[in-house]
């Protein structure tokens, strides 16, 4: 057994489908299915079996892919105490949606560096929470920043509470805050349908019994901003891009009841790389203070 077959255990249980796990290692198919044949020879046990079109971990594989987990992290471990010990340049690898990326960028990095000057960190860009979601499991981003909830094979560090605000052309004759039923016709750039954030708007406006005039549909931030610069639309965002919107020319008012949602940084049911840790208590220590 060697960390390569390790690696192939763990993507193939993450998942689920022989081909997505092949995608994400960037090797064919069949080579993948191969691989896992014969290292299920080598054990003598079965890892995987046959589930419609993907597979599923059998019980003694379940056991197989959490060691391996450990393994391939404790390698990591050890490749970041070299980092950190100044062979090569470490880098930590964090997923953001744009909507939080200036309050990761002008609060937690700069503190995070300050500490770890010989850590690079990268942004891996996303646009939305289900990207987050997808870039941690593709473990193509150690740590990710976004609201809450996330599915629950991920881990959860609440860090702080944002207030949903509602940003609109100028102009417009309402009070503020203003009240959850003056949603009722209002035209509105959402999320695009069936995303995980506007599967929750939606479930608020049921929850007041009210209908919006949705106007866009999309998760591009740039083109709900452009609908509202045009006098197109209204949108609902985040407290911290009330600057944003406000250089822009445009009003931003608070909503009656309050709407707020839950920042936090999430990763991996695994072990952290230590870099990771470190960001995770900087990010922490912030909050606290």
């Amino acid at each position: 057994m060697n960390l390569q077959q390790l690696r192939y255990v763990v993507a193939t249980a993450e998942h689920r489908t022989m081909t997505d796990a092949a995608r994400s290692l960037y090797i064919a198919q069949p080579a993948l299915s191969r691989a896992i044949r014969d290292l299920e020879r080598e054990l003598g046990m079965t890892l995987f079996a046959r589930s419609g079109r993907g597979v599923v971990v059998t019980a003694q594989g379940r056991r197989v892919v959490k060691l391996a987990r450990e393994a391939l992290d404790a390698v990591h471990e050890i490749e970041g105490l070299a980092n950190h010990g100044g062979i090569t340049e470490a880098e930590l690898r964090i997923a953001s949606t744009p909507s939080l990326e200036p309050g990761l960028a002008g609060r937690l990095l700069p503190a995070y560096a300050a500490e770890h000057p010989g850590v690079r960190v990268h942004i891996v860009r996303c646009d939305g929470r289900d990207g987050v979601v997808t870039a941690i499991r593709d473990q193509r981003a150690d740590l990710g920043l976004t609201d809450l909830p996330v599915p629950t094979d991920l881990i959860t560090h609440p860090l702080e509470r944002q207030e949903i605000v509602l940003i609109s052309p100028p102009g417009l004759d309402l009070p503020n805050p203003v009240p959850m039923g003056k949603l009722h016709g209002m035209r509105l750039a959402l999320p695009a349908r069936g995303s995980m954030r506007r599967r929750e708007l939606d479930a608020m406006f049921g929850k007041y019994s009210v209908t919006p005039v949705v106007v866009l549909e999309t998760d591009e931030r740039n083109g709900w901003l452009n609908a509202v610069r045009a006098g197109q639309a209204s949108l609902l965002w985040y407290r911290g891009m009330a600057e944003q919107a406000g250089r822009a020319g445009l009003t931003v008012r608070s909503l009656e009841p309050a709407v707020r949602r839950v920042i936090a940084v999430v990763h991996a049911r695994r072990r952290l790389p230590l870099i990771a840790q470190d960001f995770l208590a900087t990010a922490e220590k912030g909050t606290a203070a």
